[in-house]
């Protein structure tokens, strides 16, 4: 069984983000929980809300199928940060101008799948 979940556009640039997303990346599911639960960065708790969003969708998934669940059984098998729209803004220049500033935007993609025994 599988699921994923995806948090658009939250207000954290991309790059800080993927520091995050890498820790976690084809690790067992409660692992995953307790790296982020203990990771300083502010990434981490929106991160960790998107994984608990796509397991709860694995679970609504195996029981639409009448399929056997098990969360200890999972793992992240895919996560990926991209960019998303930027917000734009302006400060204050010399001489009367005006600077862009752009606040970056991430889009956190999660997909966990259930580990196959061999």
């Amino acid at each position: 069984m599988s699921g994923h979940a995806i948090q658009r556009l939250v207000r954290q640039s991309p790059r800080k983000m993927r520091l995050v997303i890498d820790l976690i990346r084809g690790k067992d599911v409660n692992e995953a929980y307790a790296i982020l639960k203990f990771n300083k960065k502010l990434a981490a708790r929106q991160i960790a809300k998107t994984l608990k969003s796509a397991v709860a969708n694995a679970e609504q998934k195996a029981l639409k199928d009448n399929a056997s669940f098990d969360v200890d059984a999972l793992f992240v098998k895919k996560a990926i940060v991209n960019g998303g729209q930027p917000l734009k803004r302006f400060t204050a220049a010399a001489q009367g101008r005006a600077t862009p500033i752009k606040k970056r935007t991430s889009h956190v993609e999660i997909h966990v799948e259930i580990k196959e025994s061999e």
